[in-house]
């Protein structure tokens, strides 16, 4: 095992002295290849050394302008900044640049909702769910942009896919119950609420609109 794989099986394991040990050692035999900065900024964004990490990924950039993984490094850390403009201008670069995996789909889709353009989010959400079929998340967030851009049934079909996959996952219940609201099936509304809240007992939304539910029913 190379020391680029043996420091990031440390990460994985949290043994970070360790992995930046290595990486700073990768760094020092190749000073002039961009992998070893890719991967001591990835190192640094689970520390929490964001200012580090930048320097790292644009040190990255500088030696390989094509380094795709560097850009989607940056997106990953102007994302968690909430700097979304920033972050969706690398994440658009990393998948020019030819990153074809579902993670870079995802953030991008993610980064276009947290700027509350759900219909642009469509494609790239999309993509991620066909590049990784079996992540309930990402087809969650796919169904969450479908029910945000108006597209109500297909969102439906998507929320009720993921229950598949996952028969306890809170959210799709709670978000078939505001979907059954809009179709005026109370009883459903009330059941997909009943089960977020089973399933979360702290469910604020799921609550609420049981409560909603349980008025408009008292009230015919």
């Amino acid at each position: 095992m190379d020391k680029n794989a043996q420091a990031i099986k440390y990460m994985q394991e949290q043994n970070f002295a360790e992995a930046a040990r290595l990486f700073n050692e990768v760094i020092e035999e190749h000073p002039n290849e961009a992998l070893g900065y890719i991967n001591f900024g990835n190192l640094l964004i689970q520390l929490n050394e964001n200012d580090r990490a930048e320097r790292f990924f644009k040190k990255a950039i500088e030696l390989d302008s094509e380094a795709a993984t560097a850009y989607y490094g940056l997106g990953n850390l102007y994302f968690e900044n909430s700097l979304y403009e920033k972050a969706q201008h690398n994440f658009h670069k990393a998948i020019e640049l030819g990153l074809e995996e579902s993670d870079v789909y995802y953030m991008l889709g993610l980064t276009l909702q947290n700027q509350e353009q759900y219909r642009l989010a469509l494609p790239y959400l999309l993509r991620a769910t066909e590049l990784d079929a079996e992540d309930e998340e990402i087809l969650f967030q796919y169904g969450l942009s479908l029910a945000q851009s108006n597209i109500l049934k297909d969102a439906d079909t998507v929320f009720r896919r993921v229950l598949d996959m996952n028969s306890e996952h809170s959210d799709a219940h709670y978000n078939l119950g505001v979907l059954s609201l809009f179709n005026d099936q109370t009883a459903a509304a009330l059941h997909h609420f009943e089960e977020a809240l089973r399933i979360q007992p702290d469910h604020v939304l799921a609550a609420n609109g049981k409560k909603n539910v349980e008025q408009l029913l008292n009230e015919n």
